[in-house]
């Protein structure tokens, strides 16, 4: 396989070439990551031409990390749906415990159960729960633990199954429907398949990143699928039998954290120069949003007030530097403005 036909089946898998609706970007690419609202969003309208997430909720599932995914993927996600009288025995809890940051577990359960009861009545809203936690008896040491800044006992909830996020721009939140999981192993499967078949092709480095999991676990599922191996540059790739490959666009606004560069191993990724590396993913974790052209990153963007603003980490040619403001154009109804 050639370099070009593997960016490009890349690209196809993802959705970047040609419209699909929400839920299948969202199932398809194992959910999209959302700590960003407006990252997710452009994430959704680059591959489906509108900013819409019927259907989506918003919580923490891969590589624990918040993503848009479809309501009905809640089973693949999540090995059990449990009760609030189990916030104790999830992962936030014991991190809070260690850091000695954590309220006492009778106090955590009660709150829990406070928390979930006030949801069902429609009192949805961060600070409105924080409020009826107070007037509950709730102290400023419990507090700090309990809405902590990056989950609490929301995250607690969530990793039970129990709760999640409205997507929308205020910090509310819904509880889940129930449901029945999906066994584990079957459900590992299910994400092994739809990786190799969207983001293949890749590595067994690329997935082994992306899972957060071993070489060996990666090949112990490749041998279950019908994986295929194809030769590119030296190195071996497997993907899914799927979609051909398309053409490679003059141009393309990836969304910040953008799953195109996400899905792979961040140093091996053939859009993303070695030169741009730390342009893109900096060393505080952010992944900027990126200018491809014709299948290289040459620049990022933030756009602000309906217009993008680009920045060029190389020169390129006048013609290149029109296609990008025509596609900016597209996108934003300011336009953009370029960094010379």
């Amino acid at each position: 396989m050639q370099m070009d036909e593997l960016l490009a089946l890349r690209l196809t898998r993802q959705h970047l070439l040609s419209p699909t609706d929400t839920g299948s970007v969202a199932s398809d690419l194992c959910g999209i990551q959302a700590q960003y609202p407006s990252h997710a969003l452009h994430a959704l309208r680059i591959r489906t031409g509108k900013c819409r997430t019927d259907g989506l909720i918003k919580t923490w599932t891969l590589r624990g990390t918040l993503h848009l995914i479809p309501e009905g993927d809640l089973p693949l996600y999540f090995s059990r749906q449990g009760t609030p009288e189990d916030v104790c025995d999830t992962a936030w809890y014991r991190w809070s415990v260690k850091r000695g940051q954590a309220a006492e577990p009778a106090r955590e359960r009660y709150f829990a159960r406070l928390v979930c009861e006030h949801i069902a009545r429609g009192c949805d809203e961060r600070e409105a729960l924080r409020r009826v936690c107070r007037e509950a008896g709730m102290t400023e040491a419990e507090e700090a633990a309990i809405f902590h800044s990056w989950g609490g006992v929301m995250a607690e909830l969530a990793q039970l199954g129990l709760l999640c996020f409205q997507v929308c721009p205020e910090k509310r939140y819904r509880l889940c429907p129930a449901f029945e999981p999906m066994p584990g192993a079957q459900a590992q499967l299910e994400l092994a398949r739809r990786y190799f078949a969207h983001f293949g092709p890749a590595t067994l480095r690329d997935a082994a990143y992306f899972f957060h999991a071993s070489q060996r676990q990666i090949r112990e599922w490749l041998e279950q699928l019908p994986a295929e191996r194809v030769s590119c540059g030296g190195r071996d790739y497997f993907l899914l039998p799927g979609e051909d490959a398309g053409t490679i666009p003059d141009c393309l606004f990836l969304a910040g954290f953008d799953q195109l560069l996400l899905g792979y191993r961040k140093e091996d990724t053939p859009f993303l120069p070695p030169e741009h590396l730390r342009s893109i993913f900096n060393l505080a974790g952010n992944v900027a949003p990126a200018v491809l052209l014709h299948g290289r990153i040459v620049g990022k963007w933030k756009a602000a007030g309906g217009r993008a603003h680009i920045t060029l980490f190389e020169t390129v040619p006048p013609e290149d530097r029109r296609a990008i403001l025509r596609k900016a154009e597209g996108l934003w109804p300011g336009g953009a403005a370029m960094d010379a």
